[in-house]
């Protein structure tokens, strides 16, 4: 039979649908009464990936090897303090991002649902890294000395220029005659070349840098 355009065609929606319809990221994420002290924010759920319930994780360095190593993750909002988590039942990196399913979340709408939201992991959950490897949240927070054990100042940040990573290296710069005293940045190399010694657990880098480069 033809329909004409005035007669009005049911839409039938089934119970999976109607779930699916309503569901919400507290669906999805469990309450969390204790925090471990080591958590390190490492990405972000910029969207949901396919119809499954996946989500698309951007992380904020490399390719987010601490995401894959761990199998709960635990969520913020931004601006907020409370976290919850949830067990990720499928993980695995995709062109510079971490595609993931998590516990509950069956389809695109829960995943919709998670967009925005932190995502931290333990750092004791991170996997073991190789001979001359470091992860970046291990080297933010060192002094840098050169080998003059001249202070260079703190590592606040790291860059990956496309060829290697870069130290962001802020010290004190003190007032001048009618100059304030303000805050400088120096951009060092992380390679071989410059950077000489590395105690994550000191906290100290030592580089063959110069104060006046």
């Amino acid at each position: 039979m033809v329909r004409t355009a005035r007669e009005r065609v049911p839409l039938k929606i089934g119970a999976e649908a109607r779930r699916a319809s309503g569901m919400r990221a507290e669906q999805v994420l469990a309450p969390v009464t204790e925090v471990p002290d080591d958590l390190v924010e490492l990405g972000y759920i910029g969207d949901a990936y396919g119809i499954r319930g996946w989500i698309k994780v951007q992380p904020h360095t490399g390719e987010g090897e601490g995401l894959l190593s761990a199998n709960c993750w635990y969520f913020r909002r931004p601006g907020e303090s409370a976290f919850t988590k949830a067990n990720v039942l499928h993980s695995r990196g995709h062109s510079g991002t971490v595609v993931a399913q998590l516990r509950g979340s069956e389809n695109r709408t829960a995943a919709e649902a998670l967009k925005g939201l932190q995502v931290w992991v333990p750092r004791s959950a991170f996997p073991t890294a190789g001979e001359d490897e470091f992860y970046w949240v291990d080297l933010i927070g060192a002094q840098v000395t050169n080998l003059q054990n001249e202070l260079l100042g703190k590592v606040v940040g790291l860059l990956d220029n496309g060829v290697h990573t870069v130290l962001r290296v802020t010290y004190d710069v003190p007032a001048i005659d009618d100059k304030p005293a303000k805050t400088a940045e120096r951009l060092i190399p992380f390679v071989g070349q410059y950077i000489q010694t590395v105690d994550t657990q000191a906290g100290r880098i030592v580089a063959d840098w110069g104060l006046d480069y």
